[in-house]
């Protein structure tokens, strides 16, 4: 996966937004205001995603290429490195995953807004 396949497939999904709010080097998605995926432009060399805080232990167990969320909780976030084992697969799975997560915690007004975008 590239950083173009990663937004592409990041801006597919309902509601979501791409935004720079830690500088122009970090490309942040988000739904409904809160953020679900980020990563460096200028690299790609990894991908913060929100995770599960049990599947998120056992990924890291399983794939030397998932780590604690560098710059992030820790417990709530992984950070996949790309380029070195994640197949495109597994990265959408756990694209979806967080956006899902992330989805699932907002406000249901929200929520109904966009299901309705989704329309």
């Amino acid at each position: 996966m590239n950083i173009e396949d990663f937004r592409d497939y990041c801006l597919l999904k309902a509601g979501v937004t791409e935004e720079t709010p830690f500088g122009p080097e970090t490309l942040v998605f988000k739904v409904g205001g809160k953020v679900f995926a980020l990563t460096d432009i200028d690299t790609f060399g990894s991908i913060n995603l929100k995770c599960d805080p049990e599947r998120a232990q056992e990924l890291r167990e399983q794939h030397d290429y998932v780590l604690p969320g560098y710059h992030m909780n820790k417990k709530h976030w992984n950070t996949v490195l790309i380029g070195t084992g994640a197949t495109d697969q597994q990265l959408h799975e756990w694209i979806d995953h967080s956006y899902n997560l992330v989805h699932a915690s907002l406000p249901r007004a929200i929520r109904a807004t966009l299901s309705e975008q989704e329309q």
